[in-house]
């Protein structure tokens, strides 16, 4: 039994602590010259960025600006994106690795700036961004990680005195970082961006993008969109160029709790033990509360209980901090290339005016914010010297990345092949109110859901993007895919892609049930 109060609600506390404007749906056909997809970091950074030229430009969004990742983050602007500088020098070198870095400081900076120009209130605050373990088997992880520091330049130390309330075995420190309210600072660069005559469109799903003369962008309700440039900046591309991406990027879900507690931090901290905690401080109306997150997985791919999950956290926060009441709990969902590098750039070399930008492995805050400052020196034709590294089309070092690309395409197959032929036997009479089975029906795989009020609700479970079976998310009442993230509501309707199509509803299985409790 649960011994910790959730909120019922999983929407984010930055989302749910500010009111946002509403923005109209594409009805008509239009030209744009640039056109963006997909009203995150990305999306609106580089809508601010173009409206200070004289650029006809639009952003919209599927749902709801700030609606996803970005609505969803635990909000550090920090170049220290967990164990990741000793593992790039040693797969691309100091010289790429060293470009890595400088982006994401220039991203770092661009932000500090935006916020002093714009005077923006955004609860910015500098913070060290600490690394930790709490196993001495893990030391050398970080002495290696603090080697690579000192290669490029970075400042930092070891030290195993940390604020924590708890001993660990080492700390790995950067100062001269932050952490922010990013909703309040990006709803200020929508203002601007507005104000500068970007357009901005919500619940507008685009499903395409034909290529002739110029891009178009081809949305779900048959309207199109002309534009000399098109980005993707929609989390996960749902138009790849044959770049194939579903092979080369997974997806990774992971939770947050923002919660009261009698012990605080001032700094950010991000354990690198198998058992990952991500712990940061907010002021929540002049008081400090803590977000606790971690728990990642692989979508749609879990022996634990979604809302289990959670539970640990609460259990980690009081452990520790201990919890006084847990105000809201959300979860997010990351995209990670093979080599740990963004995708960011043309989507191919001859389709030189569309552009995407994915793959920020959790740290979109800058990653995010960087592609937006690069995908605006390419559509002014302006040089960035940071383009091979995250270039789409980029040789790729397959060591280790090579037995994660078989690890990850064999659990694929997996997924492809033996989810169709599972034998499930559940009675649809026998499902409680909340509650989520797969059961067959006519020889095919069929979520039902009971809502409730006892509402049924029944789809084919078959992932419309590939064909992967889907798993059930009892925490957010969605169903997962296991293959590439994509997500769906209990009524079928995508949440997530790179899925573009709504699940197949099955009202026939509805009826049968009908008719037999008649």
């Amino acid at each position: 039994m649960c011994a910790f109060r959730f909120p019922d609600s999983t929407k984010s506390y930055w989302r749910d602590s500010l009111k946002f404007g509403a923005y109209p749906e594409v009805n008509e056909d239009m030209t744009f010259d640039v056109g963006i997809v997909g009203g995150g970091i990305t999306g609106i950074t580089l809508a601010y960025l173009l409206s200070e030229y004289d650029l006809d430009v639009c952003v919209i969004d599927a749902r709801t600006l700030l609606s996803g990742t970005t609505g969803n983050t635990t909000a550090k602007v920090t170049i220290q994106h967990g164990l990741i500088y000793d593992e790039l020098i040693l797969n691309y070198g100091l010289e790429y690795t060293r470009k890595y870095y400088h982006a994401n400081e220039r991203a770092k900076q661009f932000i500090h700036d935006t916020i002093l120009k714009l005077n923006i209130d955004c609860d910015y605050k500098e913070a060290s961004a600490v690394l930790y373990t709490m196993e001495s088997d893990n030391n050398t992880k970080l002495e290696r990680e603090m080697e690579a520091y000192d290669k490029l330049g970075i400042t930092a130390k070891l030290n195993q005195q940390t604020e924590l309330p708890f001993n660990v075995a080492n700390a790995l420190q950067i100062d001269g970082q932050a952490h922010f309210h990013p909703l309040k600072y990006l709803t200020r660069l929508i203002d601007h961006a507005l104000e500068n005559g970007v357009s901005f469109f919500e619940n507008s799903p685009a499903v395409a993008i034909d290529y002739s003369k110029k891009p178009i962008i081809v949305l779900k309700n048959g309207h199109r969109i002309v534009c000399d440039y098109v980005v993707e900046a929609s989390h996960y591309p749902f138009f790849d160029g044959q770049q194939l991406f579903p092979l080369k990027m997974y997806a990774e879900r992971s939770y947050a709790l923002l919660a009261k507690t009698e012990r605080t931090v001032d700094d950010m901290y991000l354990s690198i033990d198998d058992e990952v905690r991500s712990i940061r401080p907010v002021n929540v109306n002049g008081e400090t509360y803590m977000i606790f997150a971690g728990e990642n997985h692989r979508t749609g791919v879990s022996n634990i209980k979604m809302n289990d999950r959670f539970e640990k956290l609460a259990r980690f926060a009081n452990e520790h901090f201990h919890l006084e009441h847990i105000e809201h709990r959300w979860s997010a969902q990351d995209y990670t290339t093979l080599d740990k590098l963004p995708y960011i750039g043309t989507i191919t070399k001859e389709k030189d005016n569309v552009f995407v930008a994915t793959g920020f492995r959790k740290w979109g805050m800058t990653n995010g914010t960087n592609a937006a400052i690069m995908l605006k020196n390419l559509i002014l034709h302006e040089k960035d010297e940071y383009m091979d590294i995250f270039a789409t089309y980029r040789k790729m070092t397959f060591d280790p990345a090579m037995k994660k690309l078989v690890s990850f395409n064999v659990e694929v197959a997996k997924h492809l092949i033996t989810g169709k032929f599972d034998a499930f036997n559940e009675k649809v009479e026998s499902l409680r109110a909340g509650e989520a089975m797969i059961t067959m029906h006519n020889g095919q795989r069929i979520g039902v859901y009971k809502d409730e009020d006892g509402e049924l609700y029944a789809v084919d479970t078959t992932c419309t993007h590939l064909g992967c079976e889907l798993e059930w998310n009892d925490a957010e009442k969605s169903w997962d895919c296991p293959c590439h993230g994509s997500r769906f509501s209990y009524e079928g309707d995508v949440l997530n892609g790179p899925a573009v199509k709504n699940l197949k509803k099955r009202t026939d299985v509805i009826e049968k049930y009908h008719l037999v409790k008649q």
